[in-house]
């Protein structure tokens, strides 16, 4: 279990924190999006599933291995919630992860998953010390696809893999970033 208690990360427009009981209602209202939830694990989201939610991460910390940690994406400008993204820390090992993130409808296209993506992958490549971090879509997640891609993200195997997914068989690709190629990518950004 990692040493230091949680602290919220910054980023230009976002405050990346810890959920909080008063997000429920708006938590469960984008999750409860059908176009949000469309490929995502959940088909239906309701207040009883958000609140357990933060129930249950009410004393979670990043990088314990096995477990999510869900960071609620709040926008720097007026405190709303714009949607929240999930780090899963590999239980086997404990230096790999794997990404998941939702935004809400209303606050999609406009950067903030790639900007709260790139935050959570500067942590879990920074203060956790993760070498490899995964994120798993349905190949037709164009927006996802595009996201992952742009941040330098590489599909793990050529071609994408069949699961059950909601009633269906579904394609998926599974992609990959290493600490180095994040480092990489961070350091010819800055110089460019």
């Amino acid at each position: 279990m990692p040493d230091t208690p949680f602290v919220p990360l910054d980023s230009p427009r976002l405050i990346l924190r810890r959920l909080r009981p008063e997000d429920a209602a708006a938590f469960a209202a984008y999750r409860n999006d059908p176009e949000v939830a469309r490929y995502q694990s959940w088909s239906a989201y309701d207040l009883e599933a958000a609140t357990a939610l933060i129930l249950d991460q009410r004393s979670a910390v990043p990088g314990t291995p096995g477990t999510w940690f869900q960071f609620a994406l709040e926008r720097r400008a007026d405190g709303v919630l714009v949607g929240d993204c999930g780090l899963r820390t590999e239980e086997s090992d404990p230096k790999r992860g794997e990404l998941g993130f939702t935004v809400a409808r209303a606050h999609q296209r406009h950067g903030y998953a790639r900007e709260a993506v790139s935050r959570v992958l500067d942590h879990a490549f920074g203060a956790l010390g993760f070498e490899a971090v995964r994120a798993v879509t349905d190949v037709l997640n164009a927006p996802s696809i595009a996201l992952l891609e742009r941040l330098g993200f590489r599909r793990e195997a050529p071609g994408s893999r069949l699961t059950w997914f909601k009633g269906r068989w579904s394609d998926e690709h599974a992609f990959e970033i290493s600490a180095a190629e994040w480092r990489a990518r961070r350091d010819h950004a800055s110089r460019g």
